[in-house]
């Protein structure tokens, strides 16, 4: 079993996991569109996850796609859900973004 998500896991000690896929199916990323029954191919060394669905399908998915109402009214739920970035640009706060030091490469894969 390979376990696919766009958030953190806590406790996983074996297995193979995909995590932080972004962006986050909460603003409506790819997983937000995916159903029980789609497949999904994974290319590790390629560094690909796509989705098995036909074009036309996605589309009409996205079209009918409805955003979360948010949990949160204030406090650090609201800046969270308002300003943090997604995993592929740090997962940081928006408003703390900054334009100096080196960008961290890709890790080796094995």
């Amino acid at each position: 079993m390979l376990r696919l998500s766009d958030t953190r896991m806590s406790g996983t000690s074996y297995g193979a996991c995909v995590l932080h896929v972004a962006p986050e199916s909460y603003i409506g990323g790819p997983l937000a569109l995916l159903k029980t029954g789609d497949i999904i191919s994974i290319d590790v060394e390629q560094r690909s996850i796509s989705m098995d669905v036909p074009e036309d399908e996605l589309e009409r998915r996205r079209a009918a796609w409805v955003p979360p109402k948010s949990r949160y009214e204030r406090g650090y739920g609201w800046m969270a859900a308002h300003h943090m970035r997604q995993a592929n640009e740090g997962c940081d706060f928006d408003f703390l973004q900054t334009d100096f030091g080196t960008p961290v490469p890709e890790p080796v894969i094995y």
